[in-house]
């Protein structure tokens, strides 16, 4: 592409700049300082840059320094080839590469005749041969200036100058990500919007003036880099041969017109368009010339099955403005699939744009049910899966059966989605349906049932991983609650390792991870459960509808071991309303929350807890997977003296239970959580059944035999029977199995109960060693006090007296029961507590508490 002459003349010296134009790369800056320095002295360089990277303003520079010093300028070679005397004028060519071959080569001889001054100014593309020529003689004595992009230092720099202020660095990045750092085009930035626009680039609206002044720039252009740049800055790729296509011209074609706009400065290092010129070229194409160029793009990309989603989303909200055409419909349909798990939200409106442009309503209802459902519109994606199940023409009929299931389960149904399940098996078959209403089946109580689906297998085609991961759920969860727990927890966690591939796309009732870990807690395997659970996240098995489950779940374990700082934790960052749950994860949510309250003796949060319970509990089944919440419950309603409300949910439990000849790995938990609330509510007959109950499944394995074991240690506490070696023992044991909190809090009541000094000291320091926290030391009687106490700091401020009367009053005495242990008056230990927080100073008996849980380490 030969042009007579430059684009455009050297500006004259008194022309006026826009501030981004004088801003230059330290090498320009290098080159007009040398030149100011000795205007008379020879020089010969080449100055190259992308278009808009100021050029031009620094030959402007260059000649008004010049001018001043007296010398003349030229800004063609005619003009310089025409002077007497070569050497006593400055030539200042801009656009060298836009110059005749011709006349290139009419300069050689003026360069090599003698000492001259001339620059160079060109682009990088096109370099016709003898350019290139003269770019490596002047490069013999002086490096090529490259103009490049400004840094965002350059520019807070230059913003800083301009205002008078700083800028915060993410609105300086946001300006040269907008613009590519292009002065040119940071200029046009600045002039046409607000930088706290740039926020949100896709919507930034420039003004008409710097439309128009740009779009005179784009005129220069040759008309195929323009279609280009259109075709580029709607969505296209700049692969040769499918640009190529899109405009209707050879692949061959296509390549020099991407030079020159790279060259022009328009494309990033991905030849991507810079956000500035692609919001430009789009707001100066028509509409219809958009659409015409969007729609071959589309009709290209789903020929060869490539994504199309980053060219349907433009089109989003423009429903009323499109045409009803097969082409844009068939591309919001692939488009909701391509970001199915990646955003549910706009797959969603990715269908119905899809319908709106011509797609009919069930070729995509499946789907949209199934993203309905992922951003947690449980009723809505129900109501549309069902519409699909029902209508035996639809398509995806096994996807919306999938859905409905899913959902069902989640709503707390587990027995209805069970059923949808065993129908589908024999009308509308699909991987896992056979697994899954195994999985309701048993969850629910119907074991025989789920015993004949087990027997009759079917031959469901190939075994992939989802197949595989069904079977061995559906033994493994059936062999829970019949066979042994240990094989039934190796087969779910390897159902649940198969599983994990499948990753988001995995669409069940339940996942086998969520199974396994309930499983492997329900056992007291917690690292078990921990280890399912984290390994779920990584993978996001079963996509956003089994995320917070999983979460949910993994607090068990902290909390079963007492750690309610973390369980604590890991809740609020879960959950900020438990009641935008589904019934199924709300109930184990507000569980949870009860738990953590009682166990950090939080009266007000277990009496909102058990407030929100009631609701939740009402609309949950009875089934296995809520055992463990209730169990919680049951804990909670004791501690409130408010119990009746449940008593209905822990009746349909035990009869769950019965149906299975009472499973240890299911039922021993619930057992010692009835126990613990009867020792609450000091019902010593209830507690006695619990124990029985307790006593019947020891034989299920370590975990319910250390809980039959601390039962009947129990019992025997609340006969007064207090043997310290039995309780170390014991409480130990539950350590052991994981139940760190239940171990202390044997250990720390066994001391409350007992009469001896002696023993009751030595059971608390068993507490505390069980706790993690260290042993106080003893002191030595020549200090002049005995016992044991903290050896120095806030504990000695408190007597040996005053310290066993905390002891107990954060055991949860009353003053009357702290008495009896003393043999003092009650009268006396509210004295003891008077002065402890005299000298603690505390104001409150919430502040008196706090200070005594950190001074004496519990």
């Amino acid at each position: 592409m030969n042009h007579p002459s430059a684009t455009r003349p050297a500006p004259d010296a008194g022309s006026a700049h826009h501030p981004w134009e004088v801003v230059q790369p330290r090498a320009a800056e290098g080159l007009r300082e040398e030149i100011a320095a000795n205007p008379s002295k020879p020089v010969t360089a080449v100055v190259r840059g992308v278009g808009g990277s100021g050029k031009t303003m620094l030959l402007a520079r260059l000649a008004r320094i010049y001018r001043d010093a007296g010398v003349a300028v030229h800004d063609s070679v005619e003009a310089a080839l025409a002077e007497p005397d070569p050497g006593s004028a400055a030539l200042l060519l801009d656009d060298a590469q836009l110059l005749r071959e011709s006349t290139l080569r009419e300069l050689l001889p003026l360069v090599s005749a003698g000492p001259v001054r001339v620059v160079l100014a060109c682009r990088p593309w096109p370099c016709p041969e003898p350019l290139s020529e003269l770019i490596s003689r002047f490069g013999r004595n002086r490096p090529v200036v490259n103009l490049g992009e400004l840094s965002s230092g350059e520019i807070g720099e230059q913003l800083r100058r301009m205002s008078g202020a700083s800028h915060e660095p993410e609105t300086v990045e946001r300006i040269r990500a907008f613009s590519g750092g292009i002065p040119a085009l940071l200029g046009h930035t600045l002039e046409a919007c607000d930088p706290r626009e740039l926020a949100e680039p896709e919507e930034v609206r420039l003004s008409r003036l710097v439309l128009d002044r740009f779009g005179e720039e784009l005129g220069a252009l040759d008309e195929l880099a323009r279609r280009c740049l259109t075709a580029l800055s709607v969505g296209g790729t700049t692969h040769p041969v499918l640009l190529g296509t899109v405009l209707g011209v050879e692949s061959t074609d296509v390549a020099p017109a991407l030079e020159e706009l790279r060259a022009a400065g328009l494309l990033d290092e991905l030849d991507a368009p810079h956000p500035f010129v692609r919001n430009a070229v789009l707001a100066l194409t028509s509409w219809e010339k958009r659409l015409a160029v969007l729609r071959v793009l589309v009709r290209n990309q789903l020929d060869r099955a490539g994504s199309v989603a980053r060219l349907m989303c433009p089109l989003l909200g423009t429903d009323s403005a499109l045409p009803t055409d097969p082409v844009l419909a068939s591309g919001f349909e692939a488009a909701g699939r391509e970001v199915l798990f990646d955003s549910p939200e706009l797959a969603v409106r990715m269908f119905d744009s899809a319908v709106a442009t011509g797609s009919p309503a069930v070729s995509v209802a499946a789907r949209r049910a199934r993203a309905v459902a992922m951003r947690g519109e449980l009723d809505e994606a129900v109501r549309t899966a069902d519409r699909v199940i029902v209508d035996e023409s639809a398509p995806e009929r096994d996807l919306a059966i999938r859905v409905s299931a899913t959902v069902l389960a989640h709503r707390g149904l587990p027995e209805r989605s069970a059923e949808l399940c065993r129908w589908s098996a024999r009308h509308v078959p699909w991987a896992g349906d056979t697994a899954f209403a195994v999985l309701g089946l048993v969850d629910t109580g119907r074991i025989a049932e789920a015993g004949e689906l087990l027997r009759d297998w079917p031959d469901a085609g190939p075994p992939t991983s989802i197949s595989g991961a069904g079977e061995q759920l559906a033994r493994g969860f059936y062999d829970s609650v019949t066979g042994s727990s240990p094989d039934a927890l190796s087969t779910l966690v390897r159902s649940a390792s198969l599983a994990e591939p499948v990753g988001a796309e995995l669409l069940a009732p339940d996942t086998p991870a969520a199974v396994a870990a309930t499983v492997a807690t329900h056992c007291g395997e917690f690292d078990v459960a921990d280890s399912v659970l984290d390994r779920a996240l990584a993978a996001d098995a079963g996509g956003p509808l089994a995320r917070v489950r999983h979460r949910l779940l993994a607090i068990w374990p902290p909390l079963l071991k007492g750690d309610t700082t973390t369980a604590r934790r890991e809740l609020d960052r879960v959950v900020d309303d438990p009641a935008v749950l589904p019934v199924k994860d709300r109930l184990v949510a507000i569980a949870l929350e009860a738990g953590i309250a009682s166990r950090d003796n939080d009266m007000s949060a277990l009496e909102r807890a058990v407030f929100r319970a009631r609701k939740a509990v009402a609309e949950h089944p009875a089934d296995l997977f809520a055992l463990l919440p209730l169990s919680e419950l049951a804990v909670a309603g004791a501690r409130l003296r408010d119990r009746d409300w449940l008593l209905p949910q822990l009746r349909e439990a035990h009869e769950l239970l019965n149906k299975f000849d009472e499973p240890a790995l299911w039922a021993a938990p619930l057992y010692w959580r009835e126990l613990q609330a009867a020792i609450v509510l000091d019902d010593r007959e209830r507690a006695a059944e619990h124990a029985a109950a307790l006593a019947r499944v020891s034989g299920g394995g370590q975990f319910a035999t250390a809980l039959s074991e601390a039962a009947e240690v129990w019992l025997r506490l609340l006969d007064g029977d207090v043997d310290e070696e039995l309780v170390r023992k014991t409480a130990r044991g539950l350590c052991g199995v994981g139940l760190v909190w239940d171990g202390a809090g044997l250990a720390g009541q066994a001391a409350l109960r007992t009469k001896d000094r002696g023993t009751m000291l030595a059971l608390l320091e068993c507490a505390r060693s069980l706790q993690g926290k260290s042993p106080r030391p003893y002191r030595h009687p020549a200090d002049g006090t005995s016992g044991v106490g903290p050896s120095g700091g806030e504990g000695e401020l408190l007597s040996d007296r005053e310290r066993e009367v905390a002891e107990l009053v954060l055991g949860g005495m009353t003053y009357k029961q702290v008495g009896q242990r003393l043999f003092i008056s009650a009268k006396t230990v509210e004295h003891h507590v008077g002065r402890i927080k005299q000298r603690l100073d505390c104001s409150t008996r919430e502040e008196l508490l706090a200070r005594l849980r950190s001074l004496l380490g519990q």
